[in-house]
């Protein structure tokens, strides 16, 4: 792999295969709200959110094996995670196949820790590395929507695939706050454990920020 200093990796330039598919899931947010919003087109809306899901394995994988790394990358890959982690539960909560509550948990963990992340920069550090639990989380509720919209209806199918769908969802929930506790406990002990710096440079992020 080629560097451009020690432990970096050379910036490929935005007009890479992993930014251009992270590029077309943001893309594909407003066809979901429409989808699921406003024909209620349930089938097509399941068959977005799922090539999303997907794209967004691809994306990383194709990142290694082509070898291409860019800084646009490292933004629009958790911008398009960010997106649908919020549009999707929003839409389901006005379609009733949520409560709202759900929605608020999730956009509360998302809010604490952005709230961290002054605590790093003020020690110059970036984000944290992303904790495998994190991931968990985020990949159980990338599951659990999907299947909840399945489960949405009165067909067979759908009666099957509702519990399971509602079994994710707390279950990815739950991990996502305790991550979320987890995350705003490792900033608060960064903060005491180091001082303030006075200059402006900022390490770079271990990786591309909290899931």
């Amino acid at each position: 792999m080629s560097t451009t200093q020690e432990g970096q990796r050379a910036d490929s330039g935005p007009l890479t295969v992993p930014n251009l598919i992270s590029g077309l899931r943001i893309l594909a947010v407003p066809l979901f709200l429409y989808l699921v919003l406003g024909p209620q087109a349930d089938g097509w809306a399941l068959a977005v959110l799922l090539l999303s899901g997907a794209s967004d394995w691809v994306d990383g994988k194709l990142a290694r094996l082509l070898d291409q790394y860019s800084r646009l990358g490292e933004l629009l890959d958790p911008v398009a995670d960010r997106l649908y982690m919020a549009a999707v539960p929003i839409a389901f909560a006005i379609r009733g196949i949520i409560p709202w509550w759900v929605v608020g948990v999730l956009i509360a963990r998302e809010l604490v820790l952005a709230a961290t992340l002054p605590l790093y920069r003020s020690r110059g550090l970036g984000p944290p590395e992303v904790h495998y639990l994190g991931k968990a989380a985020t990949f159980t509720l990338m599951i659990a929507l999907p299947v909840l919209l399945a489960g949405f209806g009165d067909s067979a199918v759908a009666t099957t695939l509702h519990p399971w769908g509602w079994a994710l969802l707390i279950w990815g929930v739950g991990l996502y706050v305790w991550t979320g506790l987890m995350y705003a406990a490792q900033a608060l002990m960064t903060a005491r454990a180091l001082p303030r710096v006075r200059t402006s440079a900022v390490l770079p992020p271990a990786a591309r920020g909290a899931d």
